[in-house]
Protein backbone atom coordinates (compact mmCIF):
# COMPACT_ATOMS: atom_id res chain seq x y z
CA UNK A 1 0.00 0.00 0.00
CA UNK A 2 0.91 3.34 -0.96
CA UNK A 3 0.08 6.70 -0.09
CA UNK A 4 -0.71 9.50 -2.21
CA UNK A 5 2.33 11.72 -2.44
CA UNK A 6 1.00 15.66 -2.79
CA UNK A 7 3.05 18.24 -4.66
CA UNK A 8 5.14 20.16 -2.64
CA UNK A 9 2.88 23.23 -3.27
CA UNK A 10 -0.09 21.59 -1.95
CA UNK A 11 1.64 20.38 0.75
CA UNK A 12 2.51 23.75 2.24
CA UNK A 13 -1.38 24.53 1.11
CA UNK A 14 -2.19 22.06 3.70
CA UNK A 15 0.45 23.19 6.27
CA UNK A 16 -1.05 26.61 6.01
CA UNK A 17 -4.49 26.02 6.16
CA UNK A 18 -3.60 23.78 9.47
CA UNK A 19 -2.02 26.69 11.09
CA UNK A 20 -4.67 29.12 10.64
CA UNK A 21 -7.39 26.57 11.70
CA UNK A 22 -5.18 26.35 14.82
CA UNK A 23 -4.59 29.88 15.21
CA UNK A 24 -8.58 30.31 14.47
CA UNK A 25 -8.90 27.42 17.66
CA UNK A 26 -6.99 29.10 19.75
CA UNK A 27 -8.41 32.55 19.17
CA UNK A 28 -11.87 31.66 19.82
CA UNK A 29 -10.48 29.89 23.09
CA UNK A 30 -9.52 32.79 24.36
CA UNK A 31 -12.45 34.41 23.25
CA UNK A 32 -14.60 31.84 25.29
CA UNK A 33 -12.37 32.42 28.47
CA UNK A 34 -12.78 35.76 28.69
CA UNK A 35 -16.53 35.45 28.20
CA UNK A 36 -16.63 32.85 30.59
CA UNK A 37 -14.59 35.43 33.25
CA UNK A 38 -17.13 38.30 32.12
CA UNK A 39 -20.13 35.72 32.76
CA UNK A 40 -18.59 34.56 36.09
CA UNK A 41 -18.07 38.59 37.07
CA UNK A 42 -21.49 39.04 36.47
CA UNK A 43 -22.76 36.20 38.12
CA UNK A 44 -20.70 37.26 41.59
CA UNK A 45 -22.27 40.98 41.04
CA UNK A 46 -25.80 39.88 40.64
CA UNK A 47 -25.36 38.08 43.81
CA UNK A 48 -24.40 41.03 45.31
CA UNK A 49 -26.83 43.20 44.02
CA UNK A 50 -29.53 40.42 45.19
CA UNK A 51 -28.38 40.82 48.84
CA UNK A 52 -28.59 44.83 48.30
CA UNK A 53 -32.16 44.62 47.10
CA UNK A 54 -33.02 42.10 49.70
CA UNK A 55 -32.00 44.33 52.24
CA UNK A 56 -33.54 47.26 51.17
CA UNK A 57 -36.48 45.65 50.28
CA UNK A 58 -36.54 44.88 53.82
CA UNK A 59 -35.81 48.42 55.22
CA UNK A 60 -38.19 49.66 53.40
CA UNK A 61 -41.38 47.12 53.78
CA UNK A 62 -43.16 49.29 56.27
CA UNK A 63 -42.74 52.74 54.43
CA UNK A 64 -46.38 52.72 53.63
CA UNK A 65 -47.23 53.16 57.21
CA UNK A 66 -45.40 56.77 57.22
CA UNK A 67 -49.00 58.49 56.56
CA UNK A 68 -50.31 57.04 59.20
CA UNK A 69 -47.26 57.63 61.73
CA UNK A 70 -47.49 61.03 61.07
CA UNK A 71 -51.43 61.16 61.74
CA UNK A 72 -51.04 59.26 64.89
CA UNK A 73 -48.02 61.86 65.93
CA UNK A 74 -50.00 64.84 64.81
CA UNK A 75 -52.81 63.31 68.01
CA UNK A 76 -50.60 62.64 70.11
CA UNK A 77 -49.27 66.32 69.88
CA UNK A 78 -53.07 67.61 70.12
CA UNK A 79 -53.67 65.32 72.96
CA UNK A 80 -50.10 66.94 75.01
CA UNK A 81 -51.60 70.15 74.53
CA UNK A 82 -54.95 69.59 76.43
CA UNK A 83 -53.06 67.78 78.69
CA UNK A 84 -51.18 71.30 78.93
CA UNK A 85 -53.54 73.03 78.95
CA UNK A 86 -55.45 71.46 81.38
CA UNK A 87 -52.41 71.50 83.81
CA UNK A 88 -52.04 75.09 83.56
CA UNK A 89 -55.61 75.61 84.36
CA UNK A 90 -54.99 73.28 87.19
CA UNK A 91 -51.96 74.64 88.73
CA UNK A 92 -52.85 78.39 87.48
CA UNK A 93 -55.83 78.21 89.94
CA UNK A 94 -53.58 76.86 93.15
Amino acid sequence: MTLAQLAPEVQTIWWVTLAIGAVVALAVLALLHLLFLSVRRVERNLGTLWQTATTVAQNTATTWMIGMTAETVEEIKQEALRHDALLSRVLGSE
